[in-house]
């Protein structure tokens, strides 16, 4: 069966970590996904951070999956008509560029939607196109103090702490995407594509979505709380054997779990009448968790989830970057997959977390520099050989 999104067409303008992030799992699901890049040099990504001297580093690797690589020159004449040819046939356009780039070259969304009014045109910026700080540019811990995420993130006595999960970049990606997604929906009632925009600081918000809910329920501040998740006991973080940095696990039972928590511990010291009630066990949690750690450091993070597990109480192992790409459960899913890349060989990255009965994503390696330029241009441009030879050496592609 084809892809769920077989069929739609997009010009991918994005570099980093949000833009990409947004069109690699429209590439997941199916999507032609053609990734604009500069000629001779590709998006800085590629040679960001590099792990093989002379090769397209991971950076670049783990957010371009699935995709065609172009190469135009959009500061020539005959790059822009080319770009504009390519507007008219494709369905979306993606861009995270500073604000205004694209209105500089004369590229912006009121001149492409003129000539493709089906054209929806995704964006992403810090701040939004609008509103007092408009003009500034963020990058993923600027979206995270500007949204409050570092407020409450990290153990009271620390400053604010940055989480490296990309929720400001990869999350953005992720609430565009869905954008992109309602505004095709949309196109099929209008026939009319439309302008869609996503603040990194605005999906930070959303995410937080719960601290705020607390701040105005209890009418404060929010303080950073470290691993206590609510007045829930157990629920934290407790250390395991063999006392490792990350020998932890994290155990949340609620009320009604607790007396299947109680029996796989089987401590006779938890039956002291004070820990009886949550409320008791929030009262005494010192003395309550020191006894939790007494038993989970006798035993590895995996044997207690496997026993809590079983029991029906939540409870995971804090896994290791390495842990995670080694993970049985995760490569039976084929959340980590290995991909085979000319230059690099085989190496482990993200799969599609999307997972459709129907149509399963199928993931394939990253575009070399202009790999599909010859390619994208016969077919949505009509350029033959002689022709892109000619715009090759003319440096236009």
């Amino acid at each position: 069966m084809s892809a769920a999104l077989n069929g739609v067409r997009i010009i991918d303008m994005t570099h980093n970590q949000a833009g990409p992030a947004c069109t690699q799992v429209l590439a997941w699901l199916g999507a032609e996904v053609i990734k604009l890049e500069e000629p001779g040099r590709g998006e800085a990504a590629r040679r960001a951070m590099p792990d093989i001297p002379g090769e397209d580093g991971l950076f670049f690797l783990v957010l371009n999956a699935n995709k065609k690589s172009l190469t135009l020159n959009l500061k020539t004449e005959d790059g822009k008509a080319l770009f504009k040819q390519l507007i008219a046939e494709v369905d979306m356009l993606v861009e995270n560029f500073s604000p205004g780039a694209l209105d500089r070259l004369g590229l912006g969304y009121d001149v492409l939607s003129e000539i493709n009014p089906r054209l929806i045109y995704g964006t992403i910026k810090g701040f939004g196109s609008y509103g007092p700080n408009s003009g500034y540019k963020a990058f993923e811990p600027i979206a995270q103090a500007m949204g409050g995420a570092m407020s409450v993130t990290g153990f009271p006595e620390n400053p604010p702490t940055y989480t490296w999960p990309a929720i400001g970049d990869s999350g953005t990606g992720m609430h565009l995407a869905i954008g992109l997604l309602a505004a095709l929906q949309q196109r099929h009632a209008t026939g009319r594509g439309q302008k869609v925009e996503v603040a990194m600081q605005e999906a930070v918000v959303n995410i937080l979505r719960v601290s705020l809910r607390d701040h105005q329920r209890q009418g404060m501040v929010q303080p950073r709380r470290g691993n206590q998740l609510g007045q829930t006991v157990p629920g934290s973080t407790y250390p395991c054997a063999p006392g490792g940095p990350n020998d932890y696990v994290y155990i949340f039972c609620q009320p009604q779990m607790y007396e299947g928590f109680r029996r796989v511990l089987d401590m006779p010291a938890l039956d002291d009448p004070r820990f009886e009630t949550p409320a008791g066990r929030w009262e005494h949690r010192e003395e309550y968790n020191a006894l939790v750690e007494s038993w989970t450091r006798q035993r590895s993070k995996y044997e207690v989830m496997e026993l809590l597990g079983a029991a029906g109480v939540p409870c995971g192992a804090c896994q290791d970057t390495g842990e995670v790409l080694a993970d049985p459960h995760l490569r039976e899913r084929e959340m980590i997959v290995e991909v085979d890349y000319p230059g690099r060989g085989a190496y482990k990255t993200v799969g599609c977390p999307i997972k459709l009965s129907d149509s399963p994503a199928d993931i394939r390696r990253p575009p070399t520099l202009s790999e599909h330029t010859d390619e994208v241009l016969a077919e949505h441009c009509g350029v033959d050989a002689d022709t892109a030879a000619r715009l090759r050496e003319e440096g236009v592609i």
